[in-house]
């Protein structure tokens, strides 16, 4: 049976949106007279889906079910896009069942073989709720080493809003941040009452303003993947294109990889930091000295400012880095 705190969050749904509408958006006379809240009225709503203002009154109110066809007229008059429709539906679907506890996810064999197989591409596995299940090398000297955290506490949300180095890396935090939280929006409409989701959005509602704003917003945001901009205390700025591969076996399972177009100053600094990474066997927190090191070989081989010299430049550290320092009889040592 249907709870009322699901149909709760779906009235709840359906007032973010029409409060974003106004009667000349939809195709509604204005009536002149002012309004005391912003957006469609319950009746203007009814009105345009054929249903009495009674009956939308009850279901914005938690106090009914809802049918596929007026599900459908609902997201048509509400001008909702692929995504909210989506969410939309699931929150009216969701959750026959009382919310039982999940197992432990570990992440699927089949993503662990491709993982393993992606040496100069950072690449992470993302499991419910945004946990982060496996991660190769190159995405752990990219973004933080993963193996220095509590199991327990490897969620790439949490790093988002909680880790202040995380939130210096990602250039473009705001937008980043709110994908995140549209994630764990969708994921709160298909597992209703999941008891890790309620503990992790209840942490960081506490811990960050953002976060509560956002989630209380309800706002959807349909973007997915796409590019992002990164300031890495090695390589410098980096432009990545991330995209992602759902596991067939096990669709809560996500292969999250980043590229940059070959040749480009990004692609380059991902081959610089893949070979710096192999030589140090594996993923663990950059030492100063190693910064200082890398900086101070940056600084004396960059030459030219120009796309070009800095393709050269790349280069040359990654063929340099690939050779252990010790082999020529040297260290790295921090800059005075």
């Amino acid at each position: 049976m249907y709870t009322k705190m699901q149909f709760s969050e779906l009235g709840e749904f359906l007032k973010v949106c029409r409060a974003q509408l106004s009667p000349r958006t939809v195709g509604l006379p204005e009536s002149g007279t002012p309004r005391r809240v912003p957006g469609l009225r319950r009746e203007e709503v009814a009105q345009l889906v054929g249903i009495s203002t009674h009956a939308y009154a009850r279901l914005e109110q938690g106090r009914a079910p809802v049918s596929g066809l007026v599900l459908a007229r609902l997201a048509r008059v509400l001008c909702l896009d692929d995504t909210q429709r989506d969410h939309l539906f699931e929150l009216a679907a969701r959750g026959e069942c009382a919310p039982r506890r999940r197992a432990v996810q570990r992440v699927h064999p089949q993503l662990r073989r491709m993982l393993d197989g992606l040496t100069t591409t950072p690449a992470l596995v993302l499991g419910r709720r945004l946990d982060i299940l496996a991660w190769n090398p190159l995405a752990a000297a990219l973004l933080t080493d993963f193996g220095d955290m509590p199991a327990n506490k490897r969620n790439y949300a949490r790093l988002m809003f909680t880790d202040p180095a995380f939130r210096e890396l990602c250039l473009d935090w705001r937008t980043n941040a709110r994908t995140c939280v549209a994630h764990l929006r969708m994921e709160a409409a298909r597992y209703p009452g999941d008891p890790g989701l309620t503990t992790l959005v209840g942490e960081l509602s506490v811990a960050d303003a953002d976060f509560r704003q956002w989630w209380a917003g309800r706002q959807m945001n349909g973007r997915r993947m796409g590019t992002k901009r990164l300031r890495h205390p090695i390589v410098g700025d980096l432009s990545l294109d991330w995209d992602s591969l759902t596991c067939t076996a096990d669709p809560t399972q996500k292969l999250v990889v980043a590229t940059a177009d070959r040749g480009t100053p990004s692609h380059d600094g991902l081959l610089f930091l893949a070979s710096w990474t192999a030589e140090r066997a594996g993923p663990r927190r950059v030492r100063q000295s190693e910064v200082s090191g890398a900086r101070w070989f940056a600084g004396s081989h960059r030459g030219a400012s120009n796309h070009a010299g800095q393709c050269s430049w790349a280069r040359s550290m990654a063929f340099a880095i690939a050779w252990s320092p010790e082999e020529f009889g040297c260290r790295w040592s921090p800059l005075s």
